[in-house]
Order: structure tokens, then sequence, then C-alpha cells
């Protein structure tokens, strides 16, 4: 950390050791501050959230002060994220897929419509509020389901097209989803549990731990240095060999495709052949602690570094365009979506989700399903689905779609 007086403000340069450090910081003061407040805890708003939205107000505080000016080397944060998604292939038995094969499909069918309206939204009601098409396509799945890598890929493409501002405008709109998201997902989820008095199924929960999720209920000896080294050694081979992959693929099918979708999918192999051939003895307690961790990590990085400024300069008419697009999903999820996957304790936790990775990240979605199995329950169905739909099958869909609209429309 550096500091130092820049046009008379006072600078604090944070490199990628001390930003991951002061996230670290502030997650911790979010479990602190979720355990003490009761309407926190009571609507499962997640931890990192906690921590890095105290930050966030802190440094709009300092902003407008114009006294004090925090910089941020967030490379760390894709690292975590790449951990994460690994963690999550490796959590995967394809047996455990097998057993909610039909949800799968549906899931990823209310998906695809969600992104065609989404992106209805964008380009119908952005002209009509003074937004371009274009705008309105870089402020729906693109940044409400691609993030802010993204908003970031397809904003400087409609740059190269003539339209200014375009990856400001994505980028502000996938900030908007990511704080949405991670404040809206928790307390539906919970609202659709308490008010249909649902609770996880045991015979369910067996059925899949039988499946091949948790292969050994009884308590296994602690993990000594050894075991400690391969289940850390295959995790890193997953990130490394699964990016390395999937960036050679993306450049055969002339398409760019996130490096944390081809190190999940590399896992669930690794994990689905060690399954047989026993390679190493994998430990589910270990993978799920590192997850956690990580992703903890990665949201407080990711809301740490949000510039709240940024959302106060919102035009109008992307704002009423992300509030409509905000509005409709979280009401279509409520009153739709959820009798659609089944009515259950398992849609609920999945809504949950798919508010998450639909306005903002599927992180913010594990995030908020993980936050609410903590309170009411498992549902390891949600849990494996959700991710390689937001993860991975969506963009099956969405990419081509939205390369399409790009053609058709600007």
């Amino acid at each position: 950390m550096r500091a130092e007086f820049v046009d008379s403000v006072l600078t604090f340069s944070f490199d990628n050791i001390g930003t991951m450090t002061l996230a670290a910081v502030f997650l911790l003061i979010g479990y602190q501050i979720k355990g003490k407040v009761h309407f926190l805890e009571k609507f499962c708003i997640p931890a990192p959230v906690v921590g890095g939205f105290l930050f966030v107000f802190i440094n709009f505080g300092f902003y407008f002060s114009g006294a004090v000016k925090f910089q941020f080397d967030s490379t760390l944060q894709a690292v975590f994220m790449l951990a994460f998604f690994t963690t999550v292939g490796l959590g995967a038995s394809l047996r455990v897929l097998l057993t909610g094969g039909k949800l799968l499909v549906i899931y990823w069918l209310v998906n695809i419509v969600v992104t065609v309206l989404q992106t209805g939204i964008g380009v119908g009601l952005g002209p009509m509020v003074g937004l371009h098409a274009a705008y309105g396509i870089v402020s729906g799945p693109v940044a409400l389901v691609g993030g802010h890598g993204g908003a970031a890929a397809y904003g400087q493409t409609l740059e190269g097209m003539g339209y200014p501002g375009a990856s400001l405008v994505g980028l502000t709109a996938a900030t908007f989803g990511l704080i949405a998201a991670s404040l809206i997902g928790g307390p539906l989820g919970r609202r659709l549990i308490v008010r249909y008095h649902l609770e996880p199924k045991p015979e369910e929960t067996f059925e899949i731990d039988a499946a091949g999720y948790e292969t050994e209920q009884a308590e296994r000896p602690e993990m000594d240095y050894a075991s400690t080294m391969k289940n850390l050694t295959a995790l890193m081979l997953c990130m490394t060999l699964g990016a390395v992959i999937v960036g050679y693929l993306g450049q055969l099918i002339h398409m760019s495709i996130p490096t944390y979708v081809g190190a999940m999918f590399f896992a669930v192999l690794v994990r689905n052949l060690n399954e047989k051939y026993h390679f190493y003895e994998f430990r589910m307690d270990f993978n799920d602690k590192v997850g956690e961790v990580t992703l903890g990590l990665y949201l407080a990085m990711a809301l740490m570094t949000l510039k709240l400024w940024e959302l106060a300069e919102l035009a109008l008419p992307l704002l009423i365009v992300l509030l409509t697009q905000t509005v409709l999903l979280v009401l279509l999820t409520y009153f739709v979506i959820f009798r659609i996957l089944g009515r259950n304790y398992d849609a609920a936790v999945m809504c949950a989700g798919l508010i998450g990775h639909d306005i903002g990240s599927t992180p913010t979605a594990v995030a908020n399903m993980t936050t609410i199995q903590e309170k009411y329950g498992e549902s390891r169905k949600a849990l494996i689905i959700v991710p390689i739909v937001g993860a991975f099958l969506i963009d099956v869909f969405y990419q081509p779609f939205v390369i399409w609209c790009i053609n058709v429309l600007c």
C-alpha cells in the first residue's frame, strides 16, 4: 500500500495483495455485522455484500469530500473467481446431474425465455425513453447475464460500430445488476420458503448424496499434508489446464469463452474420472471450504471496488430500463417461474439463484443460495444446476442471440 498526495488529494494505492487483504478484512466485518443485525440475518443478505457495501459507502463519502481517494489492483479477483468455479466443477458428479436432468433442462429453458425478454425490454423500451437500441442491448442480457466481462467485451464492439460510451453504459448496468441481485435474491427466496412453509425433503437429500455428490457420510479423519496437497494440486491443475483448453477452443470456433467456464467443466471431468479410477482421495470438505473462501473474497473485492458515484450519474433512460428489467424479473420469478420449477424447496432456492445470475452474476447467485441454505437447509440440486446453467449453458444461447441482435438492430 502506498499513500501520497496527488493533486492535493490523499491517495491510497493498494497493490493486488493489499486489495485482497482489505477485501478479507471487510468480509470478516460483514460476517460480524450480519451476526449482530437481525434484519440482515432474517432476509439472507450475504456477508460479502454487507462488508463490501460498507466500504462502498465509505468510499462514496470520501469521493464527494474530495479529500481521500482509493486505487485498487483487482488482479486477484479473477483468480478467486476462477478458483471458485473450479470448486463448483469438482463438486459436481454427473450422476447427480442426471438425477436432476429434467429440472436442469427446464431451468435452462426458463433462462432462455428470460434472456429474450430482457433483450426485448432493452431494445423496445430503450428507444421509447431516449436510449438507442444498441445501448438497450448492452444494458440487457449482455450486462445482466454476461456481467462486467460481457459488458466490456460487447461495449467495445459497439463503440467500434459508432456508439460512443457503450462500454460505460454496459459496465454501469452490470454494476446496477450486481447490487440489485445481491439485495433481492436472498429475500425473495426466503419469502417463498416462509410463505409456502417449504422444507428440504430428507429423502431427496439422501438420494442425491447416494448418487455421488458426497460419497461418504461418515466423518473422515483430519486431512494430512499429503492429502491437502493432492486436493490443492488437483484444483490448480483444473484451473490452469481448463483455462488453456478453453482458450484454444475459443479460437477454433471463433467465440470468446470465459476461462472460468473451461476450468469448471475440466474440473467436472476430473471429478468424475477420479470417481472411477481413484487417482487421489477427493475431499468434499476441503473443496467446500475453498469454494466458500474464494467466493467470499471474490464478491467482497467485486463490491469493494465499485464506484457508487457512477450509478449516481446514470442517465434517466438507462435507469428506467434497468428498473423495468429488475421489477419484471422479480414478479415473473415469484409468480410464474417458482411454479414452473416445481413449487417446492428446491424451486425456492433456485429462484434466489436465478435472480442472482440473471441480474447480477453467477457467484452472486451461489452466494444467495448458500445464504438461504445456511438458514433453512440444503438443496444440492439447486447448488449444482444453477451454476452450470448460469456459468455456461445460458451462454450457449445468449452469445449467438446477442450477436444476431447487434447485426440486425445496430
